[in-house]
C-alpha cells in the first residue's frame, strides 16, 4: 500500500458518525490535493477490506456522488440513519456535517 493510500484508509476510518468529508478534503490531507479521484478509487477497491465507512465520502457540492441507483439509495438511507439530512436535490450543509479535524486529530491520523 502507498503512503498516500494508507493516509487515505486512516482518514476515512476515522470520520465520526454524523459527520461527512468530500474526496477532495480527504486528498488534502493526504498530503496530495489533486488526488480527489485516487481516493475515489481507493474507496471503491479497498471500502470492504478496511471496513471503511465509505458512505461518508461525497463530493464538493454536498451531494452524494454515485450514480447507480441501489448504492445512491443505500448512502443516502446510512447517513439519514447517523442523522445527517439531506436537503432538497441532495444537498448535504457541508457548514453543519462537514469533519474538519483538529490538528491533533490531524496528526493522530497520518
Amino acid at each position: 500500500m502507498t503512503p498516500f493510500t494508507e493516509k487515505v484508509v486512516k482518514i476515512i476510518q476515522h470520520i465520526p458518525e454524523g459527520k461527512v468529508m468530500t474526496y477532495g478534503q480527504i486528498a488534502k490531507l493526504a498530503g496530495s490535493p489533486r488526488a480527489a479521484r485516487q481516493v475515489v478509487r481507493v474507496l471503491h477497491s479497498m471500502s470492504w477490506k478496511y471496513h471503511l465507512p465509505w458512505h461518508r465520502v461525497i463530493n464538493a457540492k454536498g451531494q452524494i456522488a454515485l450514480q447507480e441507483d441501489d448504492s445512491y439509495q443505500e448512502q443516502r438511507l446510512s447517513l439519514e440513519a447517523e442523522g445527517v439530512e439531506i436537503g432538497l436535490g441532495g444537498v448535504i450543509d457541508l457548514g453543519k456535517y462537514q469533519w474538519e479535524p483538529s490538528v491533533e486529530q490531524f496528526e493522530d491520523l497520518v
